[in-house]
């Protein structure tokens, strides 16, 4: 099956847009830059959808649903909102079409020019401008807060250079948009939903993240602080995997959204969003795939494990039914998701280098000789071993199988972002670090000029200054002027 796949040394970028393809994950579509999930690739973001979605209940937040169409006058509020999103906006001008021509040759579909739209309306770039002019309605008091919301949505981002999962013209995401009494609360919401991001990548999608907050030139267009979660891929490149952000009181004030305090005064909210989006598959397929396909974390497989019969003759295929419906009864009651590949036109080798290249955590092949060794042959994805399991305890053997893959997978992600982590001092070693790829912490002058400089210079940017940061005073690598303290560069997706 490594022949279906371009290998990652060859070429990486190709690579993954094989195991995107060829794992089912998903498609181009034909309208531009969007793409089709296929049902293996939505079943995985499903399975992120749960797990996110329970951590924000878990943490008091509600989900609800806003208009994907937003008035155009209603981005202009908010000035550096506006100027952040301005070029990725797709804009609805018209509401009916009509047709001319009198034959099928020259029958066209054209804009009917009396139906234009008194207001146009924005197609749901992100979605804090008709959120917090509804929160004007929601809230009038200290007791409406906070107000703790997130939504399941889609949103257009007109994209010049589009990549399956990674950039595309429409993806699909979750927003939390909270409202508190206080800057103190907002930013204790903010932190805190960085930290479930954090937890949800390290636990379940078994990916190291390193936790840090945006320099202004990288901050979200209309937030007052921007934090972010950064992912190392395998080939030394960043992925930033999250984003949770302090608005301040800015859309607060540009929609008028205020409250009676206890002592009846008016105030502005303080307020937060945070987000994440289809770009985790992104995170996934790169963190762990190899060149046999997808490698997927036990937590996010939507079949955790897969029976492959090996049969000549019915009574045989009869026979290792029984045993098969036996141990799905058993792991089932363990909470693990089974199949068992009951197909009869694919031979089993067939069947085994598919539900590799799907990225199924574990495979069983029983055969007849496994039925009469009571045994069975179990082999990891992960790290494509094989071994010969006794059928007396398998389903507890399988469930703690299981959960290594899972801290496997995550110790052999950490060791890699280890060794390709790299600590410069002068802009030599920094530039001869950016060719071995990995994360390069590095001090930095402060300035945006120096950080703009470096960015032209090498395509590398400041991906965070990491939390709980320590205070070192050195020089900017690049200006020599004083710094503190080191921030992460990288080349990123």
């Amino acid at each position: 099956m490594s022949k279906v796949l371009t290998s990652r040394s060859e070429d990486y970028n190709q690579w993954y847009q094989d195991v995107v393809t060829k794992a089912d994950l998903a498609d181009h579509s034909a309208v531009r830059g969007c793409m089709v999930i296929k049902p293996n690739g939505y079943a995985i973001w499903e399975k992120m959808q749960q797990a996110l979605d329970k951590m924000f209940k878990d943490t008091g937040h509600s989900n609800a649903y806003f208009p994907l169409f937003i008035p155009k006058s209603f981005l202009s509020k908010e000035a550096k909102h506006v100027d952040g999103f301005a070029q990725e906006c797709a804009i609805v001008t018209h509401h009916r079409l009509k047709t001319i021509g009198d034959t099928p040759e020259t029958r066209q579909v054209v804009v009917d020019e009396t139906a234009k739209l008194e207001e146009e309306l924005i197609v749901r770039p992100t979605s804090e401008t008709i959120i917090w002019n509804t929160y004007r309605d929601w809230i009038k008091s200290h007791r409406d807060l906070p107000l703790l919301i997130n939504q399941w949505a889609n949103v257009v981002r007109w994209e010049m250079r589009t990549r399956l999962f990674l950039r595309t013209t429409e993806f699909l995401w979750q927003e939390g948009h909270t409202a508190h009494a206080t800057s103190q609360e907002a930013m204790e919401e903010t932190v805190k939903m960085l930290n479930v991001y954090a937890d949800f990548a390290e636990n379940f999608m078994a990916i190291p993240v390193l936790k840090g907050v945006k320099t202004p030139n990288e901050r979200f267009a209309g937030a007052e602080e921007t934090f972010c979660i950064e992912a190392l891929m395998q080939d030394g490149k960043a992925l930033q995997a999250g984003t949770s952000h302090f608005l301040g009181q800015n859309f607060a004030k540009a929609f008028e959204v205020k409250y009676a305090t206890t002592e009846n005064k008016m105030e502005y909210v303080w307020a937060t969003s945070w987000g994440v989006s289809t770009r985790l598959m992104v995170a996934l397929i790169m963190s762990h795939s190899d060149d046999h396909g997808l490698v997927i974390p036990p937590k996010l497989a939507p079949t955790q494990v897969i029976i492959v019969p090996i049969f000549k003759t019915d009574e045989e295929r009869a026979a290792i039914g029984e045993a098969a419906e036996l141990l799905m009864r058993e792991l089932r009651a363990k909470n693990i998701s089974v199949k068992f590949d009951k197909r009869d036109k694919e031979r089993p080798g067939y069947k085994f280098a598919e539900h590799e290249l799907r990225g199924i955590p574990v495979r069983l092949g029983i055969g007849p000789k496994d039925l009469a060794n009571k045994s069975v042959e179990m082999a990891r994805r992960d790290t494509l071993t094989k071994e010969v399991v006794p059928m007396e305890g398998l389903a507890e053997h399988i469930a703690k199988t299981l959960d290594l893959i899972q801290s496997d997978m995550y110790a052999r992600a950490l060791e890699r972002r280890e060794a390709m982590t790299h600590t410069v001092n002068t802009w030599a070693e920094f530039e001869a670090a950016l060719d071995k790829g990995g994360l390069i912490y590095a001090h930095w002058d402060g300035t945006p000029e120096t950080e703009t400089a470096i960015k032209e210079k090498t395509k590398a940017t400041i991906r965070c200054i990491p939390l709980d940061n320590p205070q070192e005073n050195g020089v900017c690598i690049l200006s020599g002027k004083p710094s503190v303290q080191r921030v992460v560069f990288a080349r990123a997706y």
